[in-house]
């Protein structure tokens, strides 16, 4: 993803910390909890709750196959 375009009415401190939130957002994997309500909105199905959603994160995290050899 990119970052978002700041409004052209921001100085250059706030579009530079509006751009390490976002970083840090997507780094930290909490963008992908808004991407999948987003999803389920766009697809009209119920979104599990955020509880559910970390924990099947987790477990296919933590149980999915690895591509590499360590």
């Amino acid at each position: 993803m990119t970052a978002p375009l700041a409004p052209s009415g921001q100085g250059p401190l706030r579009r530079a910390l509006a751009g390490v939130r976002w970083y840090a957002r997507e780094l930290s994997g909490e963008a992908k909890w808004d991407q999948y309500v987003a999803r389920c909105a766009r697809e009209g199905t119920e979104p599990m709750s955020r509880r559910a959603f970390e924990r099947h994160r987790d477990d296919h995290r933590e149980n999915g196959t690895q591509q590499r050899c360590c």
